[in-house]
Parts: C-alpha cells; sequence; structure tokens
C-alpha cells in the first residue's frame, strides 16, 4: 500500500508541480508542505490549479474595474455634452471614433503581466481545497490494517521454501 506523501515528500511534489509557475522570491515551499499534511499528490496538483487562478482572477477582476471607470467616464462626457448644448453632429461622432480608436492602441500596447504566486494565494487555496480523506480515518485504519496482514510484507508473506524440506 502506498501512504500519505510525508512533509519532505510532499515539499518535492509541490517544487515539481510548480517549476514553470511565476513564484514570488522567497517561496517556501517546505511551509506549504506542512500545511499540507493528509493531502495526497492529486490533492496538492488541486491545490496548486486552485492557487494558480487566483493572480488571473486579480487580473480579471482590475480589468473590469477598468471596464466599469471607462463607462463612467463616457457616461460623464455625455451629460456633459448634452448640458452644454447642441453640437454639431459630425464633430463628436469624429471625436468618439478618435478616442475609440486610440484607446485599443494603447490596450493593444499594454501587455499583460501577472503577478508572482504567493504564499498567501496558496494558505488561501488550502481554505478551498481540503484532502481527500481524512488519514485517522476509519477507512484508513482498515486499510492499514489489511495492509499489515495481507500486503506486501504482512504476516502472511509467501516463505521461501527449501528444495530439502
Amino acid at each position: 500500500m502506498i501512504g500519505l506523501p510525508s512533509v519532505e515528500n510532499r515539499e518535492k511534489i509541490l517544487v515539481t508541480l510548480l517549476a514553470k509557475e511565476n513564484l514570488e522570491e522567497g517561496f517556501d515551499f517546505k511551509e506549504i508542505a506542512t500545511i499540507t499534511e493528509g493531502y495526497t499528490g492529486s490533492d496538492l496538483k488541486n491545490l496548486c490549479t486552485t492557487a494558480a487562478f487566483h493572480p488571473v482572477r486579480e487580473l480579471i477582476r482590475r480589468e473590469q474595474e477598468k471596464v466599469k471607470a471607462g463607462k463612467k467616464e463616457n457616461a460623464e462626457k455625455k451629460t456633459e455634452e448634452s448640458k452644454s448644448g447642441p453640437l454639431d453632429k459630425a464633430d463628436t461622432s469624429t471625436d468618439n471614433a478618435t478616442d475609440k480608436k486610440e484607446k485599443v492602441k494603447e490596450e493593444a500596447a499594454e501587455p499583460i503581466v501577472l503577478r508572482p504566486l504567493t504564499n498567501e494565494d496558496m494558505r488561501q487555496a488550502k481554505d478551498q481545497v481540503s484532502a481527500s480523506f481524512a488519514s485517522e480515518g476509519t477507512i484508513m485504519n482498515e486499510l492499514q490494517q489489511w495492509n499489515d496482514l495481507y500486503g506486501e510484507g504482512g504476516s502472511r508473506k509467501k516463505q521461501q521454501l527449501s528444495y530439502f524440506m
């Protein structure tokens, strides 16, 4: 029977899973391995995936706030224009078209940069992803007992028979 990974093995699993991720300087794998007692390798993978989405969610939230701010700004401009009186519609339509083109150019020139993954992201992800099963649970104890009796290295391990009995 393969048991749950130890702290050292969980740390190695985390290092492997997060090898290609952009991590903050001083990212503490040991801390994360310590707080994930009872996690399987699959649980750790789910934890890393959930944590990796935190910077993405923050970026999406910032982009949505920019869009809302832009809409609010446009609404304020329209109310100012309506208060100032009727203007030549041709002038306002060309101004709006050039404003939109400038905004598109600014957005295209701005590269999308995600912040590095932090230990705090991992701690927050731990609140969302729990261990598959409790290592102290009755099922785990029953499996351990069965393994002790019948598994590899158990008491019923086949004895080597000699040629000469």
